[in-house]
């Protein structure tokens, strides 16, 4: 009898601590924090920013204190689609994550000016 309880609660032990390690383990394989530089190529914008972006649940957030506002997705197949705006600045981006990096392009726009270029992406 002994043996059985312990038998039932190896068990249920060993089903608790799966059902936590999933529970901790990422919603989509992009999930994460990420650093990603956008480097311009067309249009009088500065040269280059760098920003920490989080992906939860496949959405994409900004991942660090400002007035910016990044929002968007990543595709089960890497695919991202997003937005950065910051008053009346804007700029939309696409691109593909991997499970370690990312690149695309990106293009921008405010009352002033018109700007674009790519962007790359690493995981932290």
């Amino acid at each position: 009898m002994l043996l059985r309880m312990m038998a039932i609660s190896s068990a249920s032990l060993a089903l608790l601590g799966s059902t936590y390690l999933g529970a901790a383990q990422a919603a989509t394989p992009y999930d994460g924090n990420w650093s990603v530089v956008i480097i311009t190529q067309r249009g009088d914008c500065d040269k280059a920013y760098r920003y920490a972006v989080r992906v939860e649940d496949g959405t994409v957030k900004y991942g660090g204190d400002g007035s910016f506002d990044i929002r968007g997705k990543v595709g089960s197949g890497g695919q991202v689609q997003a937005k950065i705006s910051r008053g009346d600045q804007s700029a939309t981006a696409t691109g593909r994550l991997s499970a370690k990096t990312g690149a695309g392009t990106w293009t921008g726009k405010s009352p002033q000016k018109q700007c674009g270029g790519r962007w790359e992406a690493e995981r932290r």
